[in-house]
C-alpha cells in the first residue's frame, strides 16, 4: 500500500447548486490529471446526456459543469491504496467538506456516486443539514443498471 494525495482542486464557482462527492480518483484519472478519467467510467457521458451538451474535452466539461451549477470534489485528502477500487482504500483522511460548504453557501445539495464517499459524508458531517442524494456509480462495472437507467436517475436527483 502506497499513500497517495488527491491532485485536483475542486472544481466549483460561486453559483454552484450541487456538490457531486466521489471517494478519490482512479489512479487513470491521476494519470489524465482530471475527475472520471477512467475510458470505462460512465459519469461524463451520464452528464453530457443529463445536461443535453455534448463534452469531448475538459474544457467543455468544465463549462457543462458551470452551465448547470455543479461543482465536484471528492471525500478524501489522503489515503493508502493498492488499485483503484474503493475497497483499497485504508487510512483515508477526509476534506474539509464543512468548511467548503460555508465557502459556497450557494449549494444546497450533495450527490454521492459512490456507497464510500457518502459513508464517509455521513460518519464525519452526518450532523450538516444539507439535502443530500445517492447517485448509482458511473463505474462501468457497475452493472446493475444500464447506462439509460444511470441517465435517468441522474436526471430525477439532480433535476438539471
Amino acid at each position: 500500500m502506497i499513500e497517495v494525495a488527491h491532485p485536483f482542486n475542486p472544481i466549483v464557482f460561486k453559483d454552484s447548486k450541487v456538490l457531486i462527492l466521489g471517494s478519490f480518483p482512479s489512479i487513470k484519472s491521476f494519470e489524465n490529471g482530471f475527475y472520471y478519467a477512467h475510458p470505462q467510467n460512465q459519469f461524463w457521458k451520464i452528464i453530457s446526456e443529463v445536461a443535453n451538451y455534448p463534452v469531448n474535452n475538459r474544457d467543455q466539461k468544465i463549462w457543462l459543469l458551470k452551465e448547470n451549477k455543479i461543482a465536484l470534489w471528492d471525500m478524501i485528502k489522503i489515503c493508502n491504496r493498492e488499485n483503484s477500487l474503493d475497497s483499497s482504500i485504508e487510512n483515508e483522511n477526509v476534506n474539509d467538506i464543512a468548511g467548503f460548504l460555508e465557502l459556497y453557501p450557494s449549494i444546497t445539495k450533495i450527490a454521492f456516486t459512490g456507497k464510500k464517499s457518502q459513508a464517509l459524508f455521513e460518519h464525519h458531517f452526518g450532523h450538516l443539514d444539507i439535502d443530500r442524494c445517492y447517485l448509482p456509480s458511473p463505474s462501468a462495472a457497475y452493472a446493475k443498471m444500464s447506462l439509460l437507467q444511470k441517465i435517468e436517475k441522474y436526471k430525477e436527483l439532480l433535476k438539471i
